[in-house]
């Protein structure tokens, strides 16, 4: 089963003198990877770059920054694939940011055939 890692935290937040959560990162995905449960993930830039977009009664509305006021922002993102959701919380714990922030977890639809028409119709772009 597919599952979404949704990577949160405070960006704001000073680490701890030694504490390194690049490279903890990079063994994380570097062990899943190892697992072959990590489908892929990215990254977020800061909240600062966001941008929110909306349409309300016909009209475009764009404000900065994320939707919503909290201490915690989405700074990545990891889809795994594993046996089951005791599994994908068992990874989610090995995450770095488990210990400082939040890592969510939320599994995908099982609708294949209408993610099927739809990678038919809407091919990924092999620059992404």
């Amino acid at each position: 089963m597919r599952y979404m890692l949704l990577i949160c935290g405070d960006e704001n937040a000073e680490m701890q003198p030694g504490e390194d959560m690049t490279d903890a990162t990079l063994a994380w995905v570097e062990e899943m990877n190892g697992r072959n449960v990590r489908v892929h993930g990215y990254r977020l830039r800061p909240t600062t770059e966001a941008a929110t977009v909306q349409v309300r009664a016909g009209e475009l509305v764009v404000s900065d920054g994320p939707f919503a006021e909290t201490k915690e922002q989405m700074g990545g993102y990891d889809v795994i694939e594993c046996a089951d959701l005791d599994e994908a919380i068992e990874i989610a714990s090995k995450h770095p940011v488990a210990k400082v922030g939040t890592v969510e977890v939320r599994p995908f639809y099982d609708d294949w055939e209408f993610n099927k028409v739809a990678v038919n119709r809407f091919p990924i772009p092999d620059s992404l």
